[in-house]
């Protein structure tokens, strides 16, 4: 049970990728509520400000949101590259043979046996 649980629980990255995440949510979240109290900041007066505001969430936002994307990916490739996912790669002996039909509807389909390609890698 303990192995299990061990492979289970997130790591250091995992979990800095879901904070990275969940602030990019938040700020996302965040900028309808910034129009709204740019708008009223705007209605009373100052329109720099809220400009400033409603500008200032949206390129915040943006850039938590490009942030969350970068390191989720580079998780991800160190996930796939760094063996946490148990991916087996086969090789040509390994590849069981399907045979297609014999009979076909299609009349300028070639057929080819082994002997006539090369496999490509």
């Amino acid at each position: 049970m303990t192995g299990w649980y061990a492979e289970r629980t997130a790591d250091r990255s995992a979990k800095a990728v879901i904070a990275v995440t969940l602030l990019a949510l938040l700020l996302v979240a965040a900028v309808p509520v910034a129009l709204l109290a740019g708008v009223v900041m705007m209605m009373l007066g100052y329109v720099v400000g809220g400009l400033a505001l409603f500008g200032g969430s949206v390129l915040a936002a943006g850039v938590a949101v490009a942030l969350a994307g970068m390191s989720g990916m580079r998780h991800l490739r160190k996930l796939v590259s760094g063996g946490g996912f148990r991916v087996v790669q086969l090789d040509g002996s390994q590849y069981t043979d399907v045979a297609a039909p014999q009979g076909s509807d299609y009349t300028n389909v070639v057929q080819l046996d082994r002997s006539q390609y090369t496999e490509v890698r």
